[in-house]
């Protein structure tokens, strides 16, 4: 059973592609809950879904049946003008890929979700600069994106989807196109601000060593969510 009173669930979540006249289905009757401040990771095999239920979750996607709950909320039933504005302000994107608009710095693409919000640069400038600092890029602020090594662009990335404080944080293996120590020091920032924010955090990776240092570790694989472990005291259910 979902827990109701979690920050995010999504309840019998369904969705399939078609490729000529064949169904090809991606996740069948999937359901989970997250509470404020916790930190889920989901592994699986590539082509498992992972991606997709992230996209799905973030509202980036819609499923083809099922329900997605943000505080009550019912977000498969939103308009899309309703769902952009959650978005920007509630949720929070990192991919593998940084995804930084090149034609700007460091500090102006951190800055960015705030400015598309309608926020003055005046407002925004002083959390981008704290934010920088705290993923210890303040003497980087100036840097365009091709000035920056692949570990700095996607603490900037980092930086940037935590702008709004959102509430929740999605993320699309984060490490994944980093060397060891690089994705070490991603991951740890991101476990360290997440848990100075209270974020609920859905990491999907192919790295099982860091999903062991998350709250608990789910696994999709034909088709449905499965937990694997608990290591927190927060309630988490599977379908």
């Amino acid at each position: 059973m979902i827990n109701q009173e979690s920050l995010f669930s999504a309840t019998n979540i369904c969705k399939s592609f078609h490729s000529g006249t064949e169904k090809i289905e991606i996740l069948k009757d999937l359901g989970f809950s997250i509470n404020q401040g916790e930190m889920i990771a989901i592994v699986g095999a590539s082509g498992s879904g992972k991606t997709t239920l992230l996209q799905i979750l973030g509202t980036l996607d819609s499923p083809d049946s099922g329900e997605i709950l943000f505080n009550g909320r019912n977000l498969t039933t939103m308009s899309d003008n309703a769902l952009s504005r959650f978005r920007n302000k509630s949720v929070g994107f990192i991919f593998q890929f940084h995804h930084l608009l090149p034609e700007f710095t460091a500090l102006e693409n951190v800055m960015m979700p705030g400015l598309i919000a309608g926020k003055s640069k005046l407002e925004m400038k002083g959390p981008a600069m704290k934010l920088l600092k705290q993923v210890e890029l303040d003497h980087r602020t100036g840097h365009k994106v091709n000035e920056l090594s692949g570990g700095e662009q996607q603490r900037t990335a980092l930086a940037r989807a935590l702008i709004m404080k959102p509430a929740l944080l999605l993320a699309d293996e984060p490490t994944g196109n980093l060397d060891g120590r690089s994705g070490n020091i991603v991951f740890d920032l991101i476990k360290s601000l997440c848990r100075d924010m209270q974020l609920a955090t859905i990491m999907v990776t192919h790295n099982r060593e860091l999903a062991q240092k998350m709250d608990s570790t789910f696994t999709l694989e034909n088709k449905i969510l499965a937990r694997q472990s608990t290591v927190s005291s927060h309630d988490i259910t599977t379908e």
